[in-house]
């Protein structure tokens, strides 16, 4: 009995040691999951929050943890660059037109926190810079032609072991050797040139990638065609393939490629679910897509939303009228209505609308992420 007493007071003294203070809780481990604008505004509650915020190893940690879609960069061809964001009070950047880069740019993409941009005059150079924390880097010239408006994709998985973020820029040209051919060009941050890769894609009379479709998942960067197949090409591998695809707007979700449309009245959307469907025989039950969601739109968006999408945006496919999206990334969907952005939270159900309007048929939109990110 008086073991089974003292047995006790000590396990209630251990206890007591390894309770943490909710303050400390909050500082040690839910700041890191925050947006970058919240945790800049989080530096006034207390010093022991800004020294935290501070360090190069919290930006670390947050660059690693925090992956939610943020906002878009927007820019079109007779307007200036700005930023929307999902929330104002929680996303956001310092300088939205970029000022801070030598000089004035084209938005290209985008990935987990780093936006490519590319230089209007001169070479074309590409910049890689973070928003945030207006970090920026001048890549080299690029060796091949690629284009007035090139099929570049920013690959940027972020990794606990590299505090200094490496990445590679991807893009598909035309070969100005082969006619119907498509010849890739890679620049790799840890070796900091350009490469131009030996695989050749030939047979593309048919299917022509678009430029702007493109996206990186786990080292494969995918893009849409003109014949609604995915072009996609492996990092590791360096080789590219054609992928039965869907209509729809290509996104991250669950770190899966996910395409999303929306088909008579439903917002749908469905991850890739294998990759290697085209080389199996006829009679294989394997599907290339499965299904993850299937949301019913209220009318009065769907009524809205029918007017604000011109002949080139609207595709047919059996039958049913797919629209296209703006942007489809972690769980927010996001479509443009009229000269509103409004969104559909695929957890909640919940349908809102973006705080700024949009009034440029032409506006080009890149997805982007709030994070502290070091170049």
């Amino acid at each position: 009995m008086d073991r089974g007493k003292r047995s006790d007071k000590l396990v209630q003294s251990s206890n007591g040691k390894i309770y943490m203070d909710l303050k400390d809780i909050l500082r040690e481990h839910a700041l890191v999951f925050l947006p970058a604008k919240s945790l800049f505004r989080f530096k006034g509650v207390c010093r022991d929050w800004k020294l935290q915020i501070s360090t190069p190893f919290f930006a670390h940690n947050q660059s690693n943890t925090f992956h939610d879609f943020s906002g878009f960069f927007c820019q079109s061809l007779s307007g200036p660059l700005f930023f929307i964001p999902v929330d104002p009070n929680a996303h956001g950047v310092p300088d939205q037109s970029l000022s801070f880069l030598p000089e004035p740019v084209d938005i290209r993409t985008s990935c987990n926190g780093l936006l490519c941009c590319q230089s209007r005059n001169g070479d074309k150079v590409y910049y890689i810079c973070n928003p945030v924390t207006k970090q920026w880097k001048t890549l080299p010239k690029h060796n091949a032609d690629h284009g007035c408006d090139p099929a570049v994709v920013l690959a940027f998985e972020p990794s606990l072991l590299n505090f200094v973020a490496e990445y590679k820029l991807l893009c598909a040209f035309q070969s100005p050797d082969f006619d119907d051919a498509y010849e890739f060009e890679i620049y790799s941050s840890a070796e900091g040139s350009w490469r131009i890769s030996g695989e050749i894609h030939f047979g593309n009379q048919f299917r022509k990638l678009i430029p702007t479709s493109g996206i990186s998942v786990n080292g494969i960067v995918y893009w849409q065609t003109t014949q609604s197949h995915l072009f996609a090409f492996d990092l590791a591998i360096e080789r590219s393939q054609i992928l039965y695809g869907e209509t729809g707007t290509l996104g991250v979700m669950d770190g899966k490629l996910c395409v999303t449309s929306i088909q008579n009245g439903v917002l749908v959307v469905k991850m890739l679910s294998n990759a290697h469907t085209n080389t199996m025989e006829m009679s294989s039950q394997v599907k290339t897509w499965k299904g993850m969601q299937r949301i019913n739109l209220p009318k009065s968006v769907l009524e809205d939303a029918s007017s604000s999408f011109d002949s080139r945006q609207v595709a047919s496919a059996r039958g049913n009228i797919i629209k296209r999206l703006v942007s489809a990334s972690g769980n927010v969907v996001v479509f443009r209505n009229g000269n509103k952005l409004q969104f559909c939270d695929l957890k909640s159900k919940e349908i809102g609308q973006l705080s700024q309007k949009v009034n440029n048929s032409d506006l080009r939109m890149i997805s982007y992420v709030n994070s502290l990110v070091e170049i």
